[in-house]
C-alpha cells in the first residue's frame, strides 16, 4: 500500500469518526427522533465516490463500531449498513449524475432500508418504537443530504487523489 493509499484511508476513517461523534452527540428528547443516520450518509458518500475502495466490509465495519458506540444488538447496524452498501455500489454511477433533490429522494429510500434490520431485531425484542421516528430520521437525512455530500466532495477533492473513482 502506498503512502498516498495510506493517507487516503485515514481521511475517509476520519470522515466516519466524525459521523460517530455526531451520533454520538446528546440531543433533547424531542429531538432525537429528528436525527440523521450520520454514519449512513457518510457510507453512501462513500460508495459513490470512491467506490473501488468503499464497500459492503467498510459499510459492515462501520455498523459494527456503531453497535459498540450505542450499546444496541451487535450486528444490527451493521447489517442495515452492509444493505445500504450493497445497494449503492451497483447504483453509484446513476446516483452521481442525478441533480441533488433527487439524489435525497434516493437517500431517503436508502436510508428508510437501512433502518430496516434495526426495526427489525428491536421488534424481535420487544423493544418499543415510534413509527414516525423511523420516517424521519431517513428525511432529515435527505434533507442533509446536500450538505454531507458538498462537504464531503471537497474533503475528497483536497486530499484525496482522485485514482479511486
Amino acid at each position: 500500500m502506498t503512502r498516498t493509499r495510506y493517507r487516503d484511508w485515514w481521511i475517509i476513517a476520519l470522515t466516519f469518526v466524525v459521523a460517530l461523534l455526531l451520533t454520538a452527540l446528546p440531543l433533547p428528547t424531542v429531538l432525537e427522533m429528528w436525527r440523521p443516520a450520520w454514519v449512513a450518509l457518510v457510507l453512501i458518500y462513500w460508495c459513490m465516490a470512491l467506490p473501488a475502495r468503499v464497500g459492503i466490509l467498510v459499510g459492515w465495519t462501520a455498523g459494527l463500531f456503531l453497535d459498540a458506540m450505542t450499546g444496541s444488538l451487535f450486528g444490527q447496524h451493521a447489517l442495515g449498513a452492509g444493505l445500504a452498501a450493497a445497494i449503492v455500489h451497483p447504483l453509484h454511477r446513476r446516483v452521481r449524475v442525478l441533480p441533488s433533490w433527487q439524489q435525497g429522494f434516493t437517500i431517503f429510500w436508502i436510508v428508510f432500508v437501512y433502518q430496516i434490520p434495526i426495526l427489525w431485531s428491536n421488534g424481535i425484542r420487544d423493544i418499543p418504537f415510534d413509527v414516525s421516528a423511523y420516517w424521519l430520521s431517513p428525511l432529515t437525512s435527505a434533507v442533509m443530504w446536500p450538505l454531507v455530500f458538498h462537504t464531503l466532495r471537497m474533503i475528497r477533492r483536497r486530499y484525496l487523489d482522485s485514482e479511486g473513482s
